[in-house]
């Protein structure tokens, strides 16, 4: 019987031994928890509350040319329903308008073609390009890269302002205006003319120019054939001379 006892007092020691680590590690952890730092919790500044907010434009206060804002309203109403167009997106509309302007001495002088190319911008509102020849031509002593004019091609609202001032301003303004010819189409539904003196444009100054210079002008449209492009054209208010009518048409019209 001495023996069992000697033998169950080391277990109960050892029980007791555990039981003083588990309380010494809680113990520790407690006041780890309890000396460790509290995170600070810093609040967001509300700089973006304050911040200014970005003007975010409706549509309706972007700027729109008047022309433009005529085909929308007027001009493609009245084309559907004389081409007899099921959707909005068959209707024709103007995509470019081409500027050339011809130098024949523009190497031999460079002020000239200096001067053409500031007369352009200022006329169309865009930076001129300067035009160089493609091949030599010996007739004329041109080698290929000579310079032999400048261009401006214009789009979007550049173009329909353009087209406005051309219309409503530089075409009256020239001499024994009776109106552009009816047959410079091309076919493809594309127009050019030309205009004999730069000075009809309002922003070329009479008394700064060096010499008189012409220039071609090319609109571009989407049309597939010169009739769509001419009414297109004359519902912009283009003055182009009327057609004749066709016989087929009188008689159907009696």
């Amino acid at each position: 019987m001495a023996k069992k006892e000697t033998s169950e007092k080391p277990d109960k020691k050892k029980s007791v031994a555990k039981k003083s680590t588990a309380k010494e590690t809680a113990a520790k952890k407690s006041t780890a928890k309890k000396s460790a730092p509290k995170k600070t919790t810093v609040k967001k500044s509300s700089s973006k509350k304050n911040a200014p907010k970005k003007s975010t434009k409706s549509k309706s206060d972007m700027y729109i040319p008047n022309l433009k804002m005529k085909f929308g309203q007027d001009i493609t109403p009245a084309l559907m329903k004389r081409f007899g167009y099921k959707n909005v997106m068959e209707v024709p509309h103007v995509s470019s308008i081409s500027v050339n302007m011809g130098i024949g001495d523009a190497k031999l002088n460079p002020k000239a073609l200096e001067r053409a190319v500031e007369e352009l911008t200022a006329i169309t509102g865009q930076k001129a390009v300067i035009t160089r020849s493609k091949k030599d031509i010996s007739n004329f002593k041109i080698r290929k890269g000579f310079p032999v004019g400048c261009k401006v091609m214009l789009r979007g609202n550049r173009m329909y302002e353009f087209l406005e001032r051309l219309i409503s301003i530089a075409l009256p303004r020239t001499r024994d205006f009776r109106g552009l010819s009816f047959k410079s189409f091309d076919r493809k539904g594309n127009y050019s003319f030309g205009i004999k003196e730069q000075i009809v444009f309002t922003e070329i100054d009479y008394d700064k120019i060096d010499s008189i210079r012409g220039m071609d002008i090319t609109l571009g449209t989407t049309a597939n054939s010169d009739d769509e492009s001419y009414w297109l054209l004359k519902e912009f208010g283009f003055p182009l001379r009327e057609k004749p009518v066709k016989q087929e048409e009188v008689v159907e019209a009696a």
